[in-house]
């Protein structure tokens, strides 16, 4: 897969749903990826970024030695993290505003609202230590441990890559016991997205970047098989939602399928999303390389790749635009189809602009700002 035409345009596709699907009204949510799909953008991101981690991990090793990969890692947490607290207190500010000015909103829970205006230090405070995972930010807070994990993880994966896999299946196979003895402010305890189930996606992402080469010549001489397979795969996950969404006359049909896949939870990572998910990947790294290189090359396409080459800036601005475009669908009540499109339509081009923005004046500025440290701590 091209990482500048096809993988920066699935990443800007991805935040583009997390955005529009968090707007429980838009006109676009019916046609994004979890109507046809057992799994949705939240997979697509994890994915995605795990494999970026292995790229980019196998890359800096060979170049400059794995401690010094280490701490890029390590800062790319902190950034993170870093990220997800500005977020939090962005959305939540964004949230009183609106508020205040009468812009009712449903998107995220309106006590952040009221718990950064009374106490905005706790507010923060509970943010930075995870106690509180603001709804739509809180993917970064998995993000956040999981890649801290990694500077543990990837150099065993390195070295024992089976062992670490079973140890991943098994961290998996537990996570809703596991997730569950993590506390925090929810009544169940533990992260709305399971780290423990959540951590074998990311890691089979990291493995994709780390040994890419490898897969594919133990699969390519099988290549047919495996696309049969996934597109077996991912047709099973898109009759789950078809039937779901018939309802009642498909209910025949659902109860036959539930005898194959059992339960569905997206919070812990069931299996079906995520053999659903893995075999998506296949497919568009794959028998749709081409398509998908072509699409990224049309306009679209183009301003996806920037949406997703703008990063954590990008996703910071697609929750504030998530928050502010159902705000604006929300009020005044019950809009035409039309109009709640035209919001849809003003959140996508303002969050490519705003990515667009940051590639051109905010990305060099701090890309500066790295090489001057680097250049700080280079021996004279």
């Amino acid at each position: 897969m091209n990482r500048v035409i096809a993988l920066d345009m699935l990443r800007g596709y991805a935040l583009v749903s997390i955005m529009v699907n968090h707007m429980p009204i838009s006109a676009m949510r019916h046609v994004t990826l979890p109507n046809f799909s057992i799994f949705d953008a939240s997979e697509m991101f994890v994915l995605l970024s795990g494999f970026l981690v292995g790229i980019v991990w196998r890359g800096l090793e060979a170049r400059e030695g794995r401690r010094m990969v280490q701490r890029r890692f390590a800062r790319r947490a902190f950034e993170v993290w870093r990220a997800m607290i500005i977020g939090a207190v962005l959305m939540a500010l964004l949230s009183a505003a609106l508020l205040a000015v009468d812009r009712p909103h449903t998107a995220i829970w309106n006590q952040y609202a009221i718990w950064v205006l009374e106490n905005p230090l706790g507010f923060i405070g509970t943010v930075a230590t995870f106690w509180v995972q603001p709804n739509i930010i809180d993917v970064l807070a998995v993000y956040v441990i999981l890649i801290t994990l990694s500077l543990i993880v990837v150099p065993a994966m390195l070295r024992w890559p089976w062992l670490v896999a079973l140890g991943s299946v098994a961290l998996w196979w537990h996570a809703p016991q596991l997730n569950a003895m993590v506390p925090n402010h929810r009544v169940e305890n533990g992260f709305l997205f399971n780290p423990f189930g959540w951590q074998m996606l990311f890691y089979t992402g990291v493995a994709m970047g780390l040994f890419r080469q490898r897969i594919m010549e133990t699969l390519w001489p099988w290549r047919h098989v495996v696309t049969v397979l996934a597109l077996g795969m991912f047709a099973f996950g898109s009759a789950i939602v078809i039937g779901a969404r018939i309802g009642e006359p498909a209910l025949e049909f659902r109860r036959a399928l539930m005898q194959v896949y059992g339960t569905i939870d997206k919070w812990s990572l069931d299996g079906t999303r995520y053999l659903a998910i893995v075999a998506a990947a296949w497919l568009v790294a794959v028998p749709l390389a081409r398509v998908m290189e072509k699409l990224a090359a049309t306009r679209p396409g183009v301003a996806l790749q920037q949406i997703g080459k703008g990063g954590l800036f990008s996703f910071v601005a697609c929750v504030l635009l998530s928050v502010l475009g159902d705000a604006f669908q929300m009020t005044p009540a019950d809009q035409p189809i039309w109009q709640r499109l035209m919001v849809d339509l003003w959140a996508c081009l303002t969050l490519w602009w705003l990515s667009a923005l940051w590639l051109d004046f905010g990305a060099p500025w701090q890309r500066a700002l790295k090489d001057r440290r680097a250049a700080r701590k280079r021996p004279a």
